[in-house]
């Protein structure tokens, strides 16, 4: 008999065949608990990054750990009070790492003397797409740090679990470092987020087969979103910067092209503002009723402009008024992370405003 997970809530993408199994940053397991200990086996898999965790009880970060492959038998709580519930999260702190086998962790067991009650229904649900900010990249280490290692990304430490919080909401992330809304930091275009979003973690393969239903086309109706949060054009941005890229397959050159004025060029504003008016159709099309919420601006807003463009072609092109912008507070000196990304105060920042948006489009 398989592991009952009736009353243990299950954010992020899974699949039908395994919805024991997360793939995406930021999903977890949650669980109230009314005992006076708490064991969980958790197994993980993964080529070179580890996996880590952030263990919460009662909201609280009390731990945070790599595990190692196979089963992980971890002690949550002893010694407790057993007639108080307590709040129980897993929660999955690396992003899906393409490239890296099967990289995973699933629920496989639970062992405790008290009961597993209901969690609470959220106030909202939200979904985050976006990049490496999205991912937590950097969001914990020392400024000094710049290796590329999965212990110094957070799921935790991210403007996305600070703003559910904030909100009362469950939350679900597609992110994906390096990734853009046309082509990737180094001008690759098959490195953009809309092409990941309508399978369950497509990412994550191992001989190019599914593990564990990653390819599996993921069913939007399993999460209904009040509002989808967009949190790209950072990599668009910066393939400005790089090298021209070469499919390899076709033989055709790509290299975004930013004049002496700072604005694209009209061939990169036309790609830009395609894919961005693409990208929002099939938001919309998965989410017929969610608002639809591009921020921007925690590493520089040189993309801003043509975001708004891009937005604004859409709801011309379709009439959704349900569509709309978010400036984010750029990242300061005093608050960077690793890797020269936003850190804790940053993301912290990042959550107030976009909390306080949403509160003036679903209450003012």
């Amino acid at each position: 008999m398989g592991l009952d997970l009736t009353n243990v809530k299950i954010l992020g993408r899974t699949s039908e065949e395994a919805p024991d199994t997360l793939f995406w940053t930021g999903s977890r397991f949650e669980m109230n608990v009314k005992a006076s200990y708490l064991t969980v086996t958790v197994e993980a898999a993964y080529g070179m990054q580890e996996q880590w965790i952030a263990v919460l009880v009662n909201k609280v970060q009390l731990c945070r750990m790599p595990l190692h492959r196979g089963e992980n038998e971890i002690i949550i709580f002893r010694n407790r009070n057993a007639e108080e519930v307590k709040n129980v999260r897993i929660v999955k702190e690396v992003q899906p790492m393409g490239g890296d086998g099967a990289n995973y962790i699933r629920l496989t067991g639970i062992e405790t003397d008290g009961e597993l009650v209901p969690v609470e229904e959220p106030a909202m649900r939200i979904q985050f797409v976006g990049d490496s900010i999205t991912s937590g990249e950097g969001a914990v280490g020392a400024r000094s740090e710049n290796d590329w290692v999965a212990q110094l990304f957070s799921a935790v430490d991210n403007y996305a679990y600070m703003t559910a919080e904030a909100l009362s909401a469950d939350y679900q992330v597609v992110s994906q470092s390096g990734w853009g809304v046309y082509c990737g930091y180094n001008n690759d275009i098959h490195m953009n987020v809309p092409r990941l979003y309508d399978s369950v973690c497509s990412l994550v393969t191992e001989d190019g087969k599914s593990v564990r239903g990653s390819l599996e086309k993921y069913d939007h109706s399993r999460f209904v979103p009040d509002v989808a949060v967009i949190n790209l054009a950072t990599n668009d941005s910066g393939a400005c910067s790089a090298e021209a890229y070469t499919d390899p397959e076709t033989g055709k050159t790509y290299r975004m092209v930013r004049g002496e004025d700072g604005r694209l060029d009209a061939e990169s504003a036309k790609h830009f503002s395609d894919a961005v008016v693409a990208f929002l159709k099939k938001l919309r099309a998965a989410h017929p009723e969610a608002y639809l919420l591009w921020v921007y601006g925690m590493l520089g807003v040189d993309m801003e402009n043509p975001v708004l463009e891009a937005i604004t072609a859409y709801r011309e092109a379709t009439g959704d008024e349900r569509t709309g912008y978010c400036r984010l507070p750029d990242t300061t000196p005093d608050a960077f992370g690793a890797r020269c990304h936003p850190g804790h105060r940053s993301h912290e920042r990042a959550a107030e405003t976009i909390a306080a948006k949403i509160r003036e489009l679903t209450i003012g």
